[in-house]
């Protein structure tokens, strides 16, 4: 008699925490379980996704498997609980309604760049999005930007207000659509639309109408004919306005340029396709990576020599940031085909630059935008979809390949940093300039959007405003505020302004170092080398080429640059050659100089001997041991940069002018004192360099020379410091590292001597990534308080 095999029934629970909302998690559970014959349901709570699945035991161990194996594109598991539960009495697999749990919180997806289905959905004439600048789906389209709090649903995002048509309520409905509970989902029937204004000195029309059907195609098209008619056009996009011009048009760029009162600073470029960038640009493997990646963000590329694209675009830089179109409002404004099929795109390149004046943050609303940038723009293109989260463009740039950030932003926030250890619940304030704050939960630190530098009203608002909103939507508490040293920085003053909670200052190149180290998974001591602009250092000096043997609880400085004064603080910054005549002073004393030094004809007279006056007097001066002052002086002493319109700018043209002769590998002398915190003196580089200059030799030999001895001073103290301590780990952060010509002879010294090396990625290595460091430390400093 045959042998019946009766597979018990049985139903599992998993609790899925991760970013496990807003991707297409639910839909691809409840088709995982359909396929597989399971009963059950799969809802959101404010933590992740719980699912209960019945059936056999077969069935469930393959649901089991293909959970961990076929996840949706955006989704990415972090935790899973998994456990037995009492059989139910379902029939069939459902999708419930959200749960809200109190204090819980769930890891949201960032931004991600339209996927190819959508491209194609919004440029096939064939199809009812044809030409409709909103498409998304599940996998990918607006996240962050739109979501006002969790559980993850319509509702809760600012697309509440547009109800679904029938079609696309069907989409949605629809298990088999990729369209299946995507909460933006919307068509042109039902969605959000356009609005193209002419800028008027009246206010904004509040019966403003926006499009619908076929509209957007034409209010589109107007749009290019405005930009091939040199205007130029604030745009609304993902996370704030855009202003926009035919980066072919030298008279409009330029005009942007003066409009916007930003004179150097190069202008981000956006164009339609990879194809269209390798016009003007050497694209390198890791850089398409870069720019085909679902953050779809500002890659900084090699110029090439001979292009069409408007000088003005990047005044004197032989790099520019290119960004591909990350929504379809974005590629429609480049013609309305694209693929294989597609036209040519009636622009090579757009500029894309923020929707701001000087350094205030970029404008979100319709209102906010007729405001600030009237007198910048000549037409709007509006939409009537609500931004809640205010997120700049993110930039980036390819090295040793891998993808660095340079501004962590739209694409990448709100995406966690696993630091692999429970966090107390803390906010860590970060640094005045380029500044970010961070929290942290469980074992994840979330780092804010790019805010920028703390030095208005605007910009201290748009801190508070995105620290309100991200403790809101992570539920987090902060019992612990991290902040810098200095006292007069607006974040330090915010900190110590924060009612009942501790307040643990943090030193600004530690934190550089403790970041570097969290986001490579790094816990024990390094050698954390940091060279950057300004740091306030433990001795109430102005640090920033620092040696430094870390942890995340304390630090050792072991050697730096050595001092040199500084007249009119904050002015030298803006005016390298004060930091000219501050190391000419240092290595000549009274000795007398050359009379060809650039720096002679290059500054008016009375205001050398002014500040020459102020250092021998020490007047309004202050010691520094910053790298970035020693860049500032060399441009200077070569004549390249005398004073700067952005910060970094003398440094910039200083790699460039060096990148022209990389094949030089001469350095200059050095020496290292003996004392207990070694003094890197470079005062006999500097002697070599006028000296050199004065016999004509090329400023970009000399700048070669310059950054080849950099390389060689880490190097020595590197050896020395793993002599001594027994360390083969070194994390460089920090600005000064973002010069890829630098960082480059680094790494190769360090790794050919069988240093280990580390960089950042995750987090950027300028002042940007400060307030990881800061979380971190602050972490350990409260578990050894106890």
């Amino acid at each position: 008699m045959p042998v019946t095999h009766i597979t018990a029934i049985q139903r599992k629970r998993f609790e899925v925490r991760g970013i496990v909302q807003g991707v297409g998690f639910r839909p691809f559970i409840y088709n995982l379980a359909q396929s597989l014959d399971l009963a059950g349901y799969v809802l959101n709570d404010s933590a992740g996704v719980i699912i209960e699945v019945q059936g056999s035991e077969d069935s469930l161990a393959h649901f089991q498997i293909r959970l961990g194996c076929d996840l949706p594109p955006l989704a990415q598991i972090d935790g899973l609980i998994i456990v037995d539960v009492p059989l139910g009495a379902e029939h069939d697999f459902t999708i419930r309604h959200s749960e809200v749990a109190e204090g819980e919180f769930v890891l949201v997806s960032p931004d991600v760049a339209s996927c190819d289905d959508c491209w194609a959905d919004s440029t096939s004439e064939d199809n009812r999005r044809w030409g409709y600048p909103f498409t998304n789906c599940t996998n990918c389209g607006p996240r962050y930007t739109i979501i006002r709090d969790v559980p993850y649903d319509r509702a809760t995002t600012t697309m509440a207000g547009f109800t679904m048509c029938a079609e696309c309520q069907a989409e949605y409905d629809d298990p088999r659509n990729r369209r299946f509970h995507a909460q933006p989902n919307a068509c042109a029937r039902c969605g959000p639309g356009l609005a193209l204004v002419e800028h008027r000195d009246a206010a904004l029309d509040p019966a403003l109408v926006f499009s619908s059907g076929d509209q957007s195609r034409e209010i589109l098209a107007q749009v290019r004919g405005l930009l091939r008619d040199g205007k130029i056009v604030a745009i609304k996009g993902l996370g704030g306005f855009l202003l926009c011009c035919d980066a072919e048009n030298d008279s409009a760029v330029r005009r942007l340029r003066k409009r916007k009162r930003r004179s150097d600073k190069p202008f981000a470029l956006m164009a339609r396709e990879v194809e269209s960038v390798r016009a003007f640009c050497a694209v390198s493997a890791d850089d398409l990576v870069a720019l085909n990646s679902a953050a779809r963000p500002i890659v900084v590329m090699e110029r090439l020599p001979v292009t069409r694209i408007s000088a003005a675009v990047a005044p004197g830089n032989d790099s520019v940031g290119v960004m591909l179109p990350y929504t379809p409002l974005h590629a429609l404004l480049f013609g309305d085909s694209y693929g294989a099929e597609a036209k040519w795109p009636e622009f090579s390149a757009l500029v894309m630059t923020s929707g701001n004046i000087s350094e205030e943050p970029i404008v979100i609303s319709n209102d906010e935008a007729w405001q600030r940038l009237g007198a910048v723009a000549d037409w709007f293109l509006f939409h009537n979809r609500d931004i809640y989260m205010r997120v700049d463009d993110s930039v980036v740039r390819a090295f040793a390949g891998r993808t660095r950030l340079l501004r962590r932003s739209r694409g990448y926030v709100p995406r966690p940093i696993d630091l692999g250890f429970p966090m107390q619940e803390i906010l860590a304030c970060g640094a005045q300039l380029k500044n970010t704050f961070c929290l942290t939960k469980d074992r994840y630190a979330l780092l804010s959007q790019h805010i920028g530098d703390l030095e208005n009203y605007e910009t201290m608002q748009f801190f508070e405003e995105t620290l309100a909103n991200l403790q809101k939507l992570f539920r987090v508490h902060p019992t612990i505020i991290a902040h810098d040293l200095h006292p007069h920085y607006m974040s330090t003053r915010f900190a110590l302004d924060q009612p009942q909670t501790v307040k643990i200052g943090v030193q600004h190149h530690h934190a550089h170092i403790a970041s570097c180290m969290a986001e490579n998974g790094i816990r024990d001591k390094v050698i954390g080398v940091a060279f950057d602009g300004t740091g306030y250092g433990t001795d109430g000096q102005i640090w920033g080429g620092e040696f430094l043997v870390a942890d995340f609880a304390g630090f050792e400085r072991r050697a730096h640059l050595r001092y040199v004064s500084l007249a009119g603080g904050d002015t030298a910054v803006r005016q390298p050659w004060r930091s000219a005549l501050s190391y000419l002073r240092e290595t000549f004393g009274d000795r007398p100089l050359p009379a060809d030094l650039p720096l002679w004809s290059g500054v008016p007279a009375k205001h050398i001997e002014l500040v020459q006056a102020m250092l021998a007097q020490k007047i309004n001066t202050v010691n520094t041991s910053s790298a970035g002052r020693l860049f500032d002086a060399v441009a200077s002493l070569l004549g390249l940069r005398h004073a700067v319109n952005f910060e970094g700018q003398a440094a910039i043209e200083l790699e460039m002018a060096a990148r022209r002769h990389g094949d030089d590998e001469q350095t200059y002398p050095f020496e290292i004192s003996s004392s207990d915190a070694w003094e890197i003196d470079l005062r006999p580089m500097i002697e070599s360099i006028v000296r050199e200059s004065s016999a004509g030799i090329a400023a970009g030999i000399i700048a070669a020379r310059f950054h080849n001895t950099l390389a060689a001073v880490i190097l020595e103290v590197c050896f020395r410091l793993r002599r001594e301590e027994k360390l083969d780990r070194v994390c460089l952060s920090g600005g000064a590292f973002q010069n890829v010509f630098l960082l480059q002879r680094t790494v190769s010294a360090l790794t050919r001597e069988g240093f280990k090396m580390f960089l950042h990625s995750a987090a950027p290595a300028n002042d940007g990534g400060i307030s990881l460091g800061q979380a971190v430390i602050a972490n350990a400093v409260a578990r050894q308080a106890g």
